[in-house]
């Protein structure tokens, strides 16, 4: 699967919104807010021990593309597609997450750090890589370094982004869409404050289309 049917998942969203649930009494209530405030996807990470029936009760909800983040192994990646996730992102390149996905033809998303890192999901014949870290790692500059020698690669950055940073990484064109947690944080869920998680999801949105 290639970077194309992720952009297909997504159908044009930009903005990822990375969720780590405490428990699935969350998850409704959640996905709610989240479509409410204007976002078409988010990826539900991989945890907490409820992930994966958090991930089948949000792709139940119809109104967002969900997929499952920090998959580390390929059974992993096959309970997260039996739960409903569209695609799957794992925070490092693993041939074994890949092959599975490739199997259960479900769009999957490597993290790379490196250059050396970005050449094997390349000569894997994927399109299309997660950044992560993002910003520890140096952000834009760093991105814009790896991205130099590989025009044809698209990246979904996530890693210590928020709002302030979001338009200035999606006005690089070697960027998919951009992952990040501010919108709906621990304390957020934590508080049932889903009102707070719908206010920040439209603004992320809005800054998104500009």
């Amino acid at each position: 699967m290639t970077g194309t049917d992720l952009a297909a998942v997504l159908a044009g969203a930009r903005l990822l919104p990375v969720l780590t649930v405490p428990s699935t009494a969350t998850a409704g209530p959640l996905a709610d807010a989240l479509a409410a405030g204007g976002a078409r996807c988010a990826e539900v990470t991989f945890r907490t021990p409820d992930a994966e029936q958090v991930l089948k009760t949000m792709a139940a909800h119809g109104g967002l593309a969900v997929g499952a983040g920090t998959v580390l192994t390929a059974e992993q990646a096959e309970r997260a597609v039996a739960a409903g996730a569209r695609f799957v992102v794992s925070p490092g390149f693993d041939e074994e997450v890949i092959a599975k996905c490739r199997e259960l033809r479900v769009p999957v998303v490597p993290g790379i750090a490196t250059a050396t890192e970005l050449m094997r999901a390349v000569k894997a014949g994927l399109d299309t890589v997660k950044f992560f870290p993002a910003e520890p790692l140096g952000g834009l500059r760093t991105l814009r370094a790896l991205a130099a020698p590989f025009p044809r690669t698209r990246f979904v950055p996530t890693g210590g982004i928020d709002a302030d940073r979001l338009a200035a990484y999606l006005a690089d064109p070697a960027v998919l869409a951009v992952g990040g947690s501010w919108m709906a944080t621990a304390a957020h869920l934590e508080r049932g404050d889903h009102q707070e998680i719908r206010r920040l999801t439209a603004e992320a949105v809005e800054r998104s289309r500009g």
